[in-house]
């Protein structure tokens, strides 16, 4: 009986791993193979340039729109210097509501994100000099932000890897974010390296206290990471942000393992907004995507005004949501 169990096992096990077959399965990708049942995340993909549907001019209130997140039927922002009022717009780009942070600093608040029951604000820019060492998190109640008494508490934190503390020269250091996300009981921050064009992600504890932003992954985006919105319950991240000169880009990253976010399917994205620094990026469902940008002038060459655009993915996830 015993060596019957050991056989039947012996060959249950084999019958396992040949049923499962590794590669490509993104249907809308150069290399799909239809008989692949486990993503081996080496899917090649198509050039592809998308136009927003519209983009509208945002309030001078939000001159510097910095993150953006969907949350109680309305696309909250906020700027990333001295203001702290986070600012409920519609899908148009009208304020709403206004919420103000009393007895907080706006440094540099540079992205807004969430979980079923609270708000996080990275107060983390650091692209001036690369040594900032208040590096925070400001984490807000849900139920008391909407009833405008909203209940703050700060995680802090540094860099595993950051070492050297001295001040570099402006937009060279490889320790700025402005980007994170918040999945189960982490947060997971998207640097912005400013020499190589990369971003590498960091994980660190949800809570409140001090803690050290442990490395995790590189990955080679060829440009700024600015932005990051993410469905746990759909494994999609979508990030956004602009190369060295000027070109503006979605990154997306889906169909991955538990939160190894690189093991799964990265395609990236050119947008038509040339020269448009854009900070903020928020989605309900998966497909349909809000994006910000900063007011950017530079006249007479640039004269680009903070904006809402919406970005329509239909044609590249729909099948992926809907398998």
């Amino acid at each position: 009986m015993v060596i019957l169990r050991i056989l039947f096992f012996f060959l249950f096990s084999v019958f396992s791993i040949q049923a499962q077959i590794s590669g490509c399965t993104d249907p809308v990708s150069k290399n799909y193979n239809p008989n692949a049942t486990e993503n081996d995340g080496n899917c090649v993909y198509k050039n592809l340039k998308l136009k927003p549907e519209y983009s509208i001019k945002l309030s001078d209130s939000v001159k510097e729109t910095s993150g953006l997140i969907v949350f109680d039927n309305l696309l909250w922002t906020h700027n990333d210097d001295h203001d702290k009022t986070i600012y409920g717009l519609d899908s148009l780009g009208k304020i709403k509501k206004k919420i103000i942070l009393e007895n907080i600093t706006n440094h540099d608040w540079e992205e807004i994100s969430q979980d079923s029951t609270h708000l996080y604000i990275g107060d983390f820019g650091n692209n001036y000099s690369g040594n900032r060492t208040d590096l925070n998190i400001l984490k807000i109640e849900k139920k008391s932000f909407l009833t405008q008494n909203p209940i703050i508490e700060k995680i802090s934190f540094t860099y595993s890897d950051q070492t050297d503390l001295l001040a570099q020269k402006p937009n060279t250091t490889d320790f700025d974010c402005e980007a994170f996300i918040v999945s189960k009981d982490s947060i997971y921050l998207f640097s912005k390296q400013w020499k190589s064009s990369k971003t590498n992600i960091y994980v660190l504890p949800k809570q409140p206290g001090n803690h050290i932003a442990k490395f995790k992954n590189t990955l080679d985006t060829k440009g700024l990471v600015t932005g990051a919105t993410y469905l746990e319950d759909k494994k999609i991240i979508a990030l956004c942000g602009y190369s060295k000169t000027g070109k503006t880009f979605l990154y997306l990253l889906y169909d991955f393992k538990n939160n190894d976010f690189l093991s799964g399917n990265k395609r990236k994205i050119d947008l038509k907004l040339p020269f448009h620094q854009i900070e903020g990026i928020a989605t309900k469902d998966g497909l349909h995507y809000f994006i910000t940008n900063e007011s950017l002038v530079r006249k007479p060459i640039l004269n680009n005004p903070q904006q809402i655009h919406y970005i329509d993915l239909s044609s590249i996830l729909s099948l992926y949501l809907h398998k």
